[in-house]
């Protein structure tokens, strides 16, 4: 129980790190990022360029990665994603064609084999806690993701801009008159989204394998995640990202991985059933 425990813990701030990114995107903007799932894959290549290419250090690489990650899609939301802001089918439309371009690009150049990051050296080797084992790696993904969970929340709660960009998520218009320039923060939401799905991507790099594949899963979940608990929430996604990471981690120890993904769509749909509205209501679209 405790293995799974710790499992669940790990894999939930990984669901975490990416779905946050969806519910920003479409609290500010109203656009489902269907090539969100390729942000997370590019923060892992980034990783393996940098580290295991470039030999730089894995936390440098991971933070050149995060803000490189960022900026590309700063300057995607800026000359692409923009004029369909409130469109949610041209959008689709258009993060499709960008999941296939940055996937097509990654099989081109990198290959479809499988690639691995490696965690520094002092992140070699296992400690037992309470009965479980658990490797240094994951407990350093676990560290990771609760320093950026909690930097994003206190962003949102105390700086001036994270206030903006809640005041643009809960009603645009609203913040639009009382001055909020809601361009800025369209960009700035997409930046930061993007920065901690490749900042899952990283992680998840040197937990599993990076093959141009790898986000089409995550992509899965990240909308189960954030359906489950409320589009635009952010407690909401939270709340339901450790709700997917602990079935994941119960149902792969006792059933096996097969049966994973059939219980988070059972759940999603018994959550519905009982609050259609997700966990914590849901904006309409």
């Amino acid at each position: 129980m405790a293995q799974i425990i710790a499992n669940g813990i790990m894999l939930s701030f990984l669901f975490v790190l990416f779905a946050l990114g969806l519910s920003l995107i479409f609290g500010i903007m109203r656009v489902i990022n269907f090539a969100h799932g390729e942000v997370y894959m590019l923060g892992a290549y980034g990783v393996w360029l940098f580290t295991d290419i470039l030999n730089l250090n894995f936390f440098l690489g991971m933070v050149i990665s995060m803000l490189a990650v960022g900026l590309l899609w700063v300057i995607l939301e800026r000359f692409i994603l923009k004029p369909f802001r409130g469109n949610l089918l041209p959008a689709a439309i258009v993060t499709l064609g960008l999941l296939w371009i940055f996937q097509a690009t990654m099989l081109v150049t990198a290959g479809s084999a499988n690639k691995s990051v490696d965690f520094p050296q002092i992140f070699q080797g296992t400690v037992s806690l309470a009965g479980a084992t658990l490797s240094l790696e994951r407990i350093c993904t676990i560290v990771i993701g609760v320093i950026l969970t909690v930097a994003l929340l206190l962003f949102l709660s105390k700086a001036k801009a994270g206030r903006a960009m809640r005041a643009a998520t809960q009603n645009p218009d609203a913040a639009r008159l009382m001055g909020v320039n809601i361009d800025l923060m369209s960009s700035l939401a997409i930046g930061i989204s993007c920065a901690l799905a490749a900042a899952g991507g990283v992680l998840a790099g040197g937990l599993f394998y990076i093959n141009p594949y790898m986000g089409g899963p995550q992509l899965l979940m990240g909308f189960v995640i954030i359906i489950i608990g409320g589009l635009g929430s952010i407690p909401g996604t939270i709340i339901a990202a450790f709700i997917v990471g602990f079935i994941n981690s119960i149902t792969t120890s006792y059933l096996g991985s097969n049966y994973a993904g059939m219980l988070v769509f059972l759940a999603a749909i018994v959550v519905l059933l009982i609050r259609p509205k997700g966990l914590l209501g849901i904006e309409e679209m």
